[in-house]
């Protein structure tokens, strides 16, 4: 048997597995247990009630949150010249097109957000096969395809994120830092809660928000009473 570490008993000790806890309790608790010595990174795990494998039962969308999640993104910036002085000017890190398609070919893969503009985008799905698979791919959906690209990346740098449920039922997210004060996580979990109830699709059946966890890197998870969201 694994003998338990002293941080982990101290961990064990202050949850209680069997409870559901307010939002603000959680939040005040996630900072408690976590013994990672750099910030980690506090997560959302949401369960739904839908079959994720019928197309109307998808649930896929963007959310703002209050106070950013403590991370900063490398976005990258596909876009005809007279656009790139908007796109440096909103803070983008990368901006270009035909070089930047050619580094992507070739393995580059550096950045967290791709905004690019419909106009280009015969150019951009060429890389399907590389960007897909990372999550990079830009779609209209997410707001990473349009015109008004100052504007997107300002949204991504003050932390705009999307989020898609998983072939289980599950949407994971990161909300936050563990720095965070814990009334900054519980603004940033319940804005990313309430935009996913928001989207509950029409042929879901029954109980849509399952339950609700929230944790930080290596930390056991912490339900949360939805009531309290």
């Amino acid at each position: 048997m694994t003998k338990l570490t002293k941080n982990r008993k101290i961990v064990q000790e202050k949850i209680d597995i069997g409870k559901q806890y307010s939002l603000e309790e959680a939040a005040t608790l996630v900072k408690e247990v976590t013994t990672t010595k750099f910030d980690a990174s506090v997560d959302v795990n949401v369960r739904l009630g839908i079959d994720p494998k019928k197309s109307n039962q998808m649930v896929r969308g963007v959310v703002t949150l209050p106070h950013g999640t403590g991370k900063t993104f490398k976005v990258l910036v596909l876009c005809t010249p007279e656009k790139e002085e908007e796109a440096k000017a909103a803070g983008a890190d990368f901006v270009g097109l035909d070089e930047y398609i050619e580094k992507i070919k070739k393995g580059w893969t550096d950045v967290d957000v791709i905004i690019t503009m419909p106009p280009v985008m015969a150019k951009v799905g060429q890389l399907g096969r590389i960007l897909g698979p990372r999550g990079l791919m830009p779609n209209p959906k997410t707001g990473t395809v349009t015109m008004e690209v100052g504007k997107a990346v300002d949204e991504v740098k003050k932390g705009k994120i999307d989020f898609k449920v998983d072939k289980f039922g599950i949407i994971h997210s990161a909300v936050g830092k563990v720095s965070f004060e814990p009334n900054k996580i519980v603004e940033n979990v319940r804005e990313f809660v309430n935009m996913v109830n928001k989207l509950k699709p029409s042929a879901a059946k029954g109980t849509y928000i399952q339950s609700v966890y929230i944790s930080s890197t290596m930390s056991p998870g912490i339900k949360i009473d939805t009531k309290s969201i």
